[in-house]
């Protein structure tokens, strides 16, 4: 390459560095905007619900004006307005009650961490530690679940706990706010499973549902990336099957690392779940699979409600693919 194909170059790279940065951080200014629309917009609701109730939530129309709300924004607006998300916006509002304290780096999900901490001087101390360090939402509330600002007070070498905390963090992808849940729900976007899965995963998923759907041993496809939300957390069902035999929800998870105790624990939660919350009359307790990926072993397990009896325990194994047939679908995928 010559001298001037040289400088051509350089002089190229320079150019797309700076339209980079331009893009870079106008879709951040967007995140923002988005993020403080929406965290303006609960504020406001919240205070309309306070004064509604008129400060008294327990009283029988408080109740019930939630129950109407929900009704009503879930039909107008779509998912994000279930009473436990209204209480938690109620909740915002009585805890910042001045508008103009509100800070426009810190979206929802960070609010909703910080609302938690019941100390005002530590709640600040959190907003001007998340703000001027950039801290995501996992990061903030680790710092809250240890005690960042309580270990800080009683420390006598204040630095040191500061830089066991003060860890070097990427900046975030603009792009992500599409990821997060309340941001779709604001924006009533459609989710996709695509946002959430990565490449492999995805393939393994598509090919698990196709594989069940064909078994035609009574599986009828219910849901993708369900959502279930409670406690200000929300998890994800890889898949959901009604099986009309069995009379039965069938719960799938995919791990593509090594099977822990933990996966197993959170695929009992979304039984416990699905028994609780969705089960109709008749139903029998759902069943729960969960499966481990890796080009070496594939590892099946199945999780059932504990109070589910032999026999159908016993039934469910004629209509349920064999832990082999499993294991197959996924090597077919994983091992190309």
């Amino acid at each position: 390459m010559n001298e001037d194909n040289t400088l051509s170059k350089n002089n190229d790279n320079i150019i797309y560095g700076q339209i980079k940065e331009i893009l870079t951080t106008a879709r951040a200014k967007a995140y923002s905007a988005v993020n403080f629309a929406m965290v303006e917009a609960y504020w406001l609701i919240g205070k309309q619900i306070v004064e509604a109730q008129a400060g008294n939530e327990r009283a029988g129309y408080g109740t019930q004006l939630l129950k109407y709300l929900s009704e009503q924004l879930t039909h107008d607006f779509g998912k994000g307005f279930d009473e436990s998300n209204l209480r938690y916006i109620r909740q915002f509002y009585l805890t910042f009650q001045n508008c103009d304290t509100l800070r426009h780096e810190l979206n929802w999900s960070h609010y909703r961490k910080i609302m938690k901490v019941e100390n005002e001087k530590a709640r600040n101390f959190y907003i001007d530690e998340c703000i001027k360090s950039n801290w995501s939402t996992r990061q903030l509330e680790r710092q809250i679940n240890t005690h960042f600002y309580e270990r800080l007070l009683s420390s006598q070498n204040k630095e040191a706990v500061s830089a066991e905390i003060q860890k070097t963090v990427e900046p975030p992808d603009p792009k992500d706010f599409i990821r997060n849940p309340y941001i779709l729900d604001f924006l009533d976007v459609k989710p996709s499973h695509d946002l959430y899965e990565k490449d492999l995963e995805t393939a393994v998923i598509n090919h698990l549902q196709a594989f069940l759907l064909e078994m035609g041993r009574g599986f009828s496809f219910v849901a993708r990336q369900k959502r279930i939300s409670f406690d200000g957390r929300d998890f994800y069902i890889d898949l959901v099957f009604y099986h009309y035999v069995l009379k039965c929800f069938v719960l799938l998870d995919l791990k593509m690392g090594d099977l822990t105790h933990q996966d197993l624990g959170q695929m009992q939660m979304y039984v416990n779940y699905y028994t609780r919350e969705m089960m109709n009359n008749g139903d029998n307790p759902p069943i729960g699979i969960v499966l481990c990926a890796d080009k070496s072993e594939a590892i099946v397990r199945y999780t059932l409600a504990e109070d589910n009896k032999q026999v159908f325990a016993s039934k469910y194994m004629l209509y349920l693919p064999t832990e082999q047939e499993l294991k197959n679908e996924i090597f077919s995928v994983v091992n190309n």
